[in-house]
């Protein structure tokens, strides 16, 4: 008498996780480092503008049109000038131009250390990262940032 659990089984369809090979991982590490250390490098190459914002004119790009049109700061004001307080090392300095980007600077620095843990090791940092791609930890993000833009408005032109 044949065992019918052992049929299901064998017509079952077999789940294969998709698996990244190693030289892979490593160059996707290698890619991860590059691009987060170079947004840090220029961060660090600029020069931080005393109002706490407008540092990306020295990018040759334009000066904010919100600002222009409303003299208040938009959602994003201040975030290149904190990086490139946060690429300094001056995190204080920092926080007070635009709390927010000093926490993505910092994301940004953990991002490059891990590109090249990822590119030395071969280690898969996708797991630890792909745990904050959840619904509750996007709204958090979300509120941070409008909670550094109310800072932002509270704090502007004093």
């Amino acid at each position: 008498m044949a065992d019918p659990a052992a049929a299901d089984r064998v017509s079952a369809p077999v789940a294969r996780a998709h698996t990244v090979s190693g030289g892979t991982r490593r160059l996707l590490g290698g890619l991860v480092a590059s691009i987060a250390g170079a947004v840090l490098l220029l961060a660090a190459g600029l020069d931080a503008s005393p109002e706490g914002h407008g540092t990306h004119t020295q990018l040759g790009l334009p000066a904010c049109n919100w600002v222009s049109l409303m003299n208040r700061p938009c959602p994003t004001c201040g975030m290149t000038t904190s990086f490139t307080h946060a690429a300094d090392g001056s995190l204080a300095s920092a926080a007070a131009a635009q709390p927010a980007g000093t926490l993505l600077a910092i994301i940004t620095a953990a991002l490059a250390w891990g590109g090249v843990h990822t590119l030395v090791s071969g280690v898969a940092l996708g797991p630890l990262l792909g745990g904050l791609l959840r619904a509750r930890v996007i709204w958090v993000a979300l509120g941070l940032l409008l909670a550094a833009w109310v800072y932002k408005i509270a704090t502007w032109g004093v």
